[in-house]
């Protein structure tokens, strides 16, 4: 029981002490977004992620189905 006591005071210090650090001065900074922002930000970020997958993807396909040539740079 006491174990769990201390545990929880140190949890309840960190949560006390995180707001007024460095970490205090960018959250007191950070504001929510427009909704304009958010979804221009979404657009990027999403358009970001499916061009990575499809280069991904485009490369898997060169080497799986490609000349022998780009295989045997893989050693398959």
């Amino acid at each position: 029981m006491e174990w769990s006591w201390k545990k929880q005071d140190r949890a309840e210090d960190f949560l006390k002490r995180f707001g007024k650090g460095k970490y205090g001065r960018v959250l007191k900074m950070a504001k929510k977004p427009a909704p304009d922002e958010y979804k221009r930000t979404l657009q990027i970020t999403s358009l970001g992620t499916i061009a990575i997958g499809g280069l991904g993807f485009l490369i898997y396909y060169i080497w799986e189905n490609g000349p022998p040539f780009f295989r045997g740079l893989l050693g398959i």
